[in-house]
């Protein structure tokens, strides 16, 4: 941030939608974030999984960075939700530290198998609602900067061809209805 005030989670979510319809367009305020860009390396965490220096890293954000909000994507051709769905449905197991992810994408696979989900989009939704649950459950550091109004934790599904962010999930942040309703 700036000199400028720390914006409220509304207003900063605000920009972030504002921000991905610019990307999304093409027209972008900053070099180098165009779709050329989007296509080259993306450096991420497989399945927004949350281990202990990933939830470190959040609370350093909020709490001491004063982060008005928290946002993580799920997209779609997730290869973490494809990678534990294989072992759900056939019983085999990942090797090395891809079985770290897998043991944690697997209660979002289960939730949304028992929930009736038949297509890619409705594990990676569910998945998305499960790290927006697990977000709080786990970090009282940001469970309490939420309750107070000063974080909002997001969960957005970005599709990877166009760009585009859609809401999921959310979390201590005030939306107008037509806003809410996008939320599955």
């Amino acid at each position: 941030m700036t000199d400028t005030a720390t914006p409220a989670p509304r207003e900063a979510f605000e920009m972030l939608l504002a921000g991905n319809d610019r990307f999304a367009a093409g027209t972008p305020e900053h070099p180098d974030q165009d779709a050329a860009r989007r296509a080259e390396i993306v450096v991420r965490t497989a399945g927004h999984v949350m281990g202990p220096a990933v939830l470190g890293s959040i609370e350093y954000g909020v709490s001491v960075l004063g982060c008005p909000l928290v946002v993580f994507l799920g997209h779609d051709a997730c290869d973490a939700v494809a990678a534990t769905r294989a072992p759900v449905d056939g019983g085999t197991t990942a090797d090395g530290f891809v079985r770290d992810v897998v043991e944690r994408v697997t209660p979002s696979v289960l939730a949304a198998r028992a929930a009736g989900a038949s297509t890619d989009a409705d594990f990676i939704t569910e998945h998305v609602r499960a790290t927006d649950d697990l977000l709080t459950d786990r970090s009282r550091v940001l469970a309490d900067r939420v309750a107070a109004g000063r974080t909002a934790v997001v969960g957005l599904s970005y599709r990877l061809a166009d760009g585009r962010a859609q809401l999921v999930a959310t979390r201590g942040l005030d939306l107008p209805t037509e806003r809410q309703a996008t939320i599955a």
